[in-house]
């Protein structure tokens, strides 16, 4: 699964990276969110299967603290990034007309940088005593099984949900793997015929 959500959110950016088409807020942002949650299962993911692997479950404290803070600010990013994209979302449908005036490259751009401000700033305010409060009133499996569906389920239906169903992602991965086929127009005799 690990390995799912990595490949499939790497393909995300370098579609969007590399077709010039792509290069448009929704695309912008959705790169953005793929970026996150290879960091956000990153985080996780390889200390636990290392643990599974020599069935240790130790931790350092400095490492528990930078493990906890990288987890909280890509989880926070996330639901961020999720909340820029409504707007984006909402712009296009709402105001469409408006859509290039209102959404242009500089406000993505400072939408994505107030996002990981924002994030930051929460983190410090309240993640992290939230986070190092006493765990002793949790049930162990079924916070197992939440922390598993949140940590590896979700960013890896991320890039299916959001972008690997999309036409212009297909077109541009099939473009930059060379795959892409070119489809010729149908003859009509009474229409000039264009290359």
């Amino acid at each position: 699964m690990y390995l799912i959500t990595v490949f499939g959110n790497l393909l995300i950016i370098l579609a969007v990276s590399s077709d010039s088409q792509l290069h448009t807020p929704m695309y912008f942002f959705l790169s953005n969110l793929s970026f996150v949650d290879i960091c956000f299962i990153t985080t996780t993911i390889p200390k636990m299967l290392w643990n599974i692997q020599m069935q240790s479950q130790v931790i350092t404290y400095e490492g528990c603290i930078t493990q906890m803070y990288f987890y909280i600010l890509s989880a926070e990013l996330d639901d961020f990034l999720l909340a820029v994209m409504a707007y984006d979302r909402y712009v296009a449908i709402c105001h469409p007309l408006h859509y290039t005036v209102i959404v242009n490259p500089r406000l993505c751009g400072c939408l994505v940088l107030g996002s990981w401000v924002t994030v930051v700033s929460l983190f410090y305010f309240s993640g992290l005593g939230v986070y190092l409060s006493s765990a002793a009133t949790h049930s162990s499996h079924s916070s197992a099984t939440g922390s598993v569906m949140y940590t590896v389920v979700t960013p890896m239906l991320n890039p299916f949900i959001y972008s690997l169903r999309s036409k212009d992602i297909k077109r541009a991965l099939k473009r930059f793997f060379g795959m892409e086929t070119f489809i010729k127009r149908p003859f009509s005799p009474g229409l000039k015929n264009c290359p």
